[in-house]
């Protein structure tokens, strides 16, 4: 069988887990640029009978499903995949299969978004280049301590804020559609409303799951009833925030900063605005990229592929799953 392993942008995939039981019988290629559209997609893949899917980097929808008549499997890293989808996979007798979340990767996400408000905090960026150039201080940073963290949605991903927001001496305040002041509180956290969230906290944090009631949620008039000294840090999806309002109260000074992981198109253009303003930090999509979630992502990608050609396939993805990280 030919297996394609998708965007392996740092070519870890094969470094990652042990694929030797699998290249005495299949040929792997691993492609290390993003595909730039479906047409290019499809004649890329058309060969292949197995593809695997870093993250959700590339969308698979039922078009391009239609395109690859020889695929037999979908391998996902990770317990879901927003962009595929997996009900037309299923559909057409192709098999997906996920890997499990477990081990410190966990928290990579979490930790990045404290990368983030620091060096937004602290104007790293620019002092390190500072630094580099020969010059010295060029901006005083804020502290964290006795401000307020918002956090933009309570789920896995914003718990794991909570603890190390407490160590800073910061006050913790949430928001989501589907938050209750119950589920806030037994979280350390206190409830608020919408309105409320966006024009008390000093550092906004978002971490939604991307659906049609989270698209485009953090809009002009969100961004307009923030402070002026506020940081919004997104390392959820970039289409929860409207990109083109946060350019704007960026570039007017409307906000103070914001620390970027996410973007509504990825890989970020090279000529994109959100590279050159000053107070904008970005990172190109690293939450999760980490050696421990390529680890544990590609061993159990290697016995999900493992499995399915012995015809035992296992840690299938049930469609409905899958849909629910699409609910309204």
């Amino acid at each position: 069988m030919k297996i394609a392993v998708l965007d392996d942008y740092l070519r870890l995939a094969l470094a990652s887990a042990d694929w030797s039981g699998l290249t005495q019988s299949c040929q792997i290629t691993v492609f290390d640029r993003a595909l730039a559209h479906d047409q290019d997609a499809a004649e890329q893949l058309a060969p292949f009978d197995i593809i695997c899917l870093l993250r959700e980097r590339m969308p698979i929808t039922d078009t391009l499903l239609a395109r690859l008549p020889k695929l037999k499997m979908i391998a996902v890293t990770g317990p879901y995949c927003r962009p595929l989808d997996v009900a037309a996979a299923t559909r057409r007798g192709i098999v997906v299969s996920h890997t499990e979340l477990r081990g410190t990767y966990r928290k990579a996400t979490c930790e990045l978004t404290w990368g983030l408000i620091l060096s937004v905090a602290r104007n790293i960026p620019n002092e390190v280049e500072s630094m580099r150039r020969g010059g010295w201080q060029t901006s005083a940073g804020i502290t964290l301590a006795g401000r307020t963290l918002g956090l933009l949605g309570l789920g896995r991903q914003g718990r794991h804020m909570v603890p190390i927001a407490q160590a800073f001496g910061m006050e913790v305040i949430a928001w989501s559609q589907n938050l209750t002041p119950d589920d806030a509180a037994q979280a350390g956290v206190r409830y608020v409303s919408k309105d409320e969230l966006f024009s008390r906290s000093d550092v906004l944090s978002v971490h939604l799951v991307l659906g049609e009631r989270s698209r485009g949620l953090v809009g002009a008039a969100e961004l307009a009833s923030m402070k002026p000294t506020a940081i919004l840090i997104n390392v959820a999806r970039g289409a929860i925030v409207d990109e083109a309002a946060l350019i704007e109260a960026l570039s007017t000074n409307r906000i103070a900063g914001a620390g970027l992981d996410v973007y509504a198109q990825e890989p970020l253009p090279p000529e994109h605005p959100l590279r050159s303003l000053r107070n904008v930090v970005v990172t190109p999509h690293q939450g999760h990229n980490v050696q421990e979630f390529y680890q544990v992502a590609y061993a159990d990608t290697v016995e999900n592929i493992t499995a399915f050609v012995a015809g035992q396939p296992i840690r299938i993805l049930p469609p409905e799953r899958n849909a629910s990280r699409f609910a309204p």
